[in-house]
């Protein structure tokens, strides 16, 4: 484990952390599952054929799309948790006001675009620019970008939308300008690309003050996305070199995007005085688990992708790179439970969470291979993990999260991963 894991993710346990007592929590219904959003892939069908687990994985054919829906379904898991945790603890705020859900939806959304563009600029590098793969990991990213649209337009009105809309497709098209002038070793068109994007700093400062009202001020704005374009970049350039840190760095700049997403959210609730707080401990509760969550699903899919893609496949240190960066997520999470339960129930938990992501590893190497006896095999282990991890959310909470009901969340991830990983198998392996 990297010692710089626990300092990276120390902000974001943190905000977890300081809403969370030795108590039970209460939870919800379990989310219903959630659909993708991005453009149809060509028509594939989804195959939804009963494995011999009994669970469903999910595919249409389309690797980001599908990776997309695995990790729309986190968020929901984040209210899930978040509100029966708020609720046990006394935690101060509503997890489920419009504050609230503004904050945990611009989280979901920026960190969602970060990690896309640093799949679509991976797969550029794999299967060239003008690759079919490229064509539907772009679709992909361009969904996020609409669903982002949708939520300033909530706030600032259909005309904002659009304007907004047409500001984030250019700053995307000038990452994608910078991500080929450093493949092909073109310094002018990086540099062309970096002023563009440097002007659209500026443009999306002056835009943000005025819906905004004043209360996102255009030269805040425009350094917090000049540091998006700093980390974004640096995870880039590592891509381009095949440097393993590029894991590393592309997480980075997805903690940059959670931070402003907070801020977006403060301001418009400033200008449109929204019910509740987006910085009150619920809401924090929420945004932190949600960027857990989520990121978890998006770090599992680049580690398989890696593994797909890399020379040597998992015995690759690309992949080492990749599922570190992983692992630091399982150990946030941890934390996270600790917090709750204590230092023990920590451990047991990473033991847990780190065998549930050993079993997809398992799956996504059968898969490969055209192993049906061991894609089965892994499936039945991750149907066991979850009543396995059922059980131990009911003993830490003293029965308010029941046993079947976390299974059931579980279930959802299973299937829409393993789905991912299917389509990712098609799309790379064959």
């Amino acid at each position: 484990m990297r010692t710089r894991t626990t300092t990276r993710k120390a902000a974001v346990v943190a905000a977890v952390a300081a809403t969370l007592a030795l108590t039970a929590c209460s939870p919800e219904a379990p989310a219903e599952e959630t659909t993708t959003q991005a453009p149809e892939s060509g028509g594939d069908e989804m195959d939804m054929d009963m494995d011999a687990a009994g669970l469903m994985p999910m595919s249409t054919g389309d690797p980001f799309a599908d990776a997309r829906t695995a990790a729309q379904h986190m968020p929901e898991t984040a209210l899930t948790l978040a509100t029966g945790l708020a609720a046990a603890t006394g935690t101060e705020g509503d997890v489920a006001s419009a504050a609230a859900d503004l904050r945990s939806d611009l989280t979901a959304l920026l960190q969602e675009h970060v990690y896309l563009a640093g799949m679509t600029v991976a797969t550029a590098y794999t299967a060239g620019v003008d690759s079919p793969e490229v064509e539907a990991a772009a679709a992909t990213l361009d969904a996020n970008s609409v669903d982002l649209s949708k939520a300033i337009g909530s706030l600032a009105g259909a005309e904002n939308e659009e304007a907004f809309l047409e500001l984030w497709r250019a700053h995307v098209g000038w990452f994608v300008d910078y991500a080929v002038a450093v493949k092909t070793g073109d310094q002018a068109g990086k540099d062309a690309a970096l002023a563009n994007l440097q002007g659209y700093t500026v443009d999306a400062g002056a835009f943000f003050e005025q819906v905004s009202a004043g209360n996102l001020p255009a030269a805040a704005i425009s350094e917090s996305l000049g540091m998006h374009i700093t980390t974004l970049s640096a995870a880039i350039d590592a891509l381009a070199a095949g440097d393993t840190t590029a894991y590393a760095k592309l997480q980075d700049a997805s903690e940059h995007v959670a931070m402003a997403a907070s801020t977006i959210a403060g301001g418009f609730d400033a200008a449109l005085d929204l019910e509740g707080d987006p910085a009150d401990p619920a809401s924090t509760l929420r945004a932190g688990l949600t960027q857990l969550l989520q990121e978890h699903v998006y770090l599992a899919g680049i580690s398989v992708f890696t593994a797909y893609t890399a020379e040597a496949g998992v015995e690759s240190p690309a992949f080492a790179a990749a599922a570190g960066e992983l692992d630091a997520n399982s150990v946030a999470l941890s934390e996270a439970v600790g917090s709750l339960a204590g230092p023990e129930k920590a451990d047991d938990f990473l033991a847990l969470w780190r065998e549930h992501i050993g079993f997809f590893v398992d799956y996504a190497v059968a898969a490969a291979g055209e192993d049906t006896e061991g894609t089965t095999s892994a499936l039945e282990a991750l149907d066991g993990y979850r009543p396995a991890a059922g059980a131990f959310f009911d003993e830490v909470s003293g029965g308010e999260l029941p046993a079947d009901a976390v299974a059931e969340e579980l279930g959802h991830h299973v299937e829409t991963l393993a789905g991912a990983i299917d389509s990712l198998k098609a799309a790379l392996v064959g």
